[in-house]
């Protein structure tokens, strides 16, 4: 009756629950548990084997490019990274409230891995993420607009509950990756949150946007209610490799 038990929770995809009450049974601990004990705690396998997955696969579908994760930050004076306030942020309360942060610094200081930080942590609190190489995305999006299918990739960048453009700034903006990031900063206003890294100041964006209207248009909705980061001290990489030397 057991062998025909856990064969039925396989076949209905209820792994947790399968796995739990396997190990339950082979390890002659059914009598350790009352029937509601028993049961609780099957559910429990089960919502937690289901929880795990929907990580897992919101953190495949997010598409990082470095593995990442906020308890090993290194929090540093020399940095200006305030433990309380990155604390703060993995939360996650600023994209229940549709908030941008922006993290700027020179190379090499954890500007990405901080963001990617942030980004697994809201995927760990059920929101969708999806991260961008700001050049590439645009690269992306001018061919999109070439084969038609531009307005179907902007609807799939509007879904995520967060974007992150790592590295903006690297090369001034032309006419049309102006126009197109101005169509996603307006999807998104009010409507999602944006994580941007940048080696150039906030203040230098203007000068990357071009065209002063557009440049405007967009800032101000980046801007507005922004939590900043600006990264300080020598390149993390230096660091590590010096340490491994």
């Amino acid at each position: 009756m057991n062998e025909s038990t856990a064969t039925k929770m396989k076949q209905m995809s209820l792994y947790g629950m399968h796995n739990a009450f396997k190990t339950a049974i082979e390890s002659g601990r059914t009598d350790h548990y009352t029937l509601d004990e028993f049961v609780s705690m099957l559910i429990d396998s089960e919502w937690d084997e289901r929880h795990n997955r929907r990580i897992e696969r919101s953190i495949k579908n997010a598409k990082f490019h470095y593995q990442s994760s906020i308890e090993s930050i290194h929090f540093d004076a020399s940095r200006n990274l305030e433990r309380n306030k990155v604390l703060r942020l993995a939360a996650c309360e600023f994209v229940e409230k549709n908030e941008n942060v922006l993290i700027t610094g020179s190379t090499g200081v954890g500007k990405s891995y901080l963001a990617t930080a942030l980004g697994y942590q809201a995927c760990i609190e059920g929101f969708k993420v999806n991260y961008f190489n700001t050049s590439k995305l645009f690269a992306k999006l001018k061919m999109a607009k070439a084969d038609g299918s531009y307005l179907r990739e902007l609807a799939k960048i509007q879904r995520q509950d967060v974007i992150i453009l790592d590295d903006f700034g690297l090369q001034a903006l032309d006419s049309a990756n102006r126009i197109t990031l101005l169509e996603i900063i307006e999807d998104r206003h009010n409507n999602g949150s944006i994580i941007v890294t940048s080696q150039i100041p906030v203040q230098g964006w203007y000068d990357i946007i071009g065209e002063k209207t557009i440049a405007d248009a967009i800032l101000d909705r980046l801007i507005h209610q922004a939590h900043r980061l600006e990264l300080h001290g020598e390149s993390m990489r230096k660091k590590k490799a010096v340490t491994k030397a």
